[in-house]
Order: C-alpha cells, then sequence, then structure tokens
C-alpha cells in the first residue's frame, strides 16, 4: 500500500520517493509559503500523475506552484520538470554548472541511460551563479548552497521555520563517478559546509528524513568516514 505524503514540520511536506511514489524517484518536497508554493525535485518522471495527486490531497493546486528547484541534473530529480513546465508554467531554477545537460537533454550527464529512459531538452528559466544565496517569498527566505562533488552543479537547500533549521541536502551519499563529473575532494568540502549549518531536520535526497541535530549529523559524518 502506498505511504501518503508527509508533514516534515509545518508547511513543508514529502510528496514523492521510494514508498510514496515510483522506487526511481528522488525524493520531492513541497513547501507552502503562504502565497506560493514551491518544489524541490520533481522524481523521474515516471510517478507526475501520482505527484499532482498528492499535491492536490494535500489540498493545494499544483499551478500554485511556482517555482521547482532542481538539487542537481540527474533524471531522478529532473524527470518530471517537463511536465510541470508545459502543464502549469513552472519555472525552473538549477545551478548554473548543472544547467546545460537539462537544456541540451544530455542523456549521459542526466544519468538517463542509467535509467534505460531519455530526458529532452528543458528551458531553464533561472541559472543560480556562485557559491551561495538567498530565495525570498513573502517574509520567508530559502537559502541555497552551492555543493559540488556528486555533480558539478549540485545545490544543497535549508529553511529556518518554527526554531528548526531544515536541510534538503539530497544527494549527499553520492555516488561518484568520471561521467558525472563528479569530484569526491569537492565533495567533502562541501560536506563540511552542511555540518556547519548545524541543521535540525535533514530532507535527504533518497534515504528518507532525519530529525535531530545528532542524527543528521551522524548520517553526514558516516559518509564522509565512509569516502575517507
Amino acid at each position: 500500500m502506498r505511504i501518503k505524503s508527509e508533514e516534515i514540520i509545518e508547511g513543508v511536506y514529502q510528496i514523492g520517493g521510494t514508498g510514496i511514489t515510483n522506487a526511481d524517484d528522488a525524493a520531492v518536497y513541497l513547501i507552502d509559503f503562504a502565497d506560493e508554493l514551491v518544489m524541490i525535485d520533481s522524481g523521474s518522471g515516471r510517478s507526475f500523475s501520482q505527484i499532482i495527486n498528492n499535491i492536490e490531497e494535500l489540498g493545494f493546486g499544483p499551478a500554485k506552484i511556482s517555482k521547482l528547484i532542481l538539487t542537481h541534473c540527474h533524471i531522478d530529480h529532473i524527470g518530471s520538470a517537463p511536465f510541470f513546465q508545459k502543464e502549469y508554467k513552472t519555472k525552473m531554477i538549477i545551478h548554473e554548472l548543472d544547467a546545460l545537460p537539462v537544456e541540451t537533454g544530455d542523456a549521459v550527464k542526466t544519468a538517463a541511460t542509467w535509467y534505460g529512459d531519455d530526458f529532452p531538452p528543458t528551458k531553464i528559466d533561472e541559472k543560480l551563479t556562485g557559491a551561495s544565496g538567498v530565495l525570498k517569498y513573502g517574509e520567508d527566505t530559502l537559502h541555497w548552497l552551492h555543493t559540488p562533488g556528486h555533480t558539478p552543479g549540485s545545490i544543497s537547500l535549508y529553511l529556518d521555520r518554527d526554531g528548526k533549521r531544515i536541510l534538503f541536502g539530497q544527494d549527499i551519499h553520492g555516488p561518484f563517478h568520471k561521467s558525472f563529473g563528479s569530484d569526491i575532494n569537492a565533495w567533502k568540502k562541501s560536506m563540511i559546509k552542511l555540518l556547519e549549518l548545524n541543521a535540525d531536520i535533514l530532507c535527504e535526497g533518497h534515504f528518507g528524513i532525519y530529525q535531530s541535530k545528532e542524527k543528521v549529523r551522524e548520517y553526514i559524518e558516516r559518509y564522509l568516514e565512509e569516502y575517507e
């Protein structure tokens, strides 16, 4: 039986990923900023209708999703992006260093070949540049950090809400492959940045949600030790 979407903290939901939608989907998160919705990643593209249903079951309209933030260019994270763009005119955001594979539909860089699939060239509306920045939604601030390693343009995001820091770390675990443009030394530096955030909640890309500063730190440090 399918697990329903999960509210992680007020206004922050997991609406896709293993156990919720298709097994090929990376985790998909939805943030309610009162006047607009923002989605982080979109799954592999094989669960578009399920993701829409999950959004509607929460009482939201998918047309209210103003931005889809792509944490990196792999198809398990970006696969439904073209559907949202076509059906709801959702604006796409990604770091500039991962934008080209998305815009050209590069089957290797998007890891589409890993999934026996392809990915259509998809326009990016906003390319993040530099090492960090903020995205403002009314009175709220969503922070982003460039955290290269898994891919050159990987990003992580964090939000402070209800006295808690929620980190959307996504593919902390890797993997690392030459064809992805991976850089394990850059990744190690990125993980130090994430540890310095001292987050209360980690929303990971494939392996669940970790709550408490101690569990978040343990999760990240475990991978740093593994790749030492």
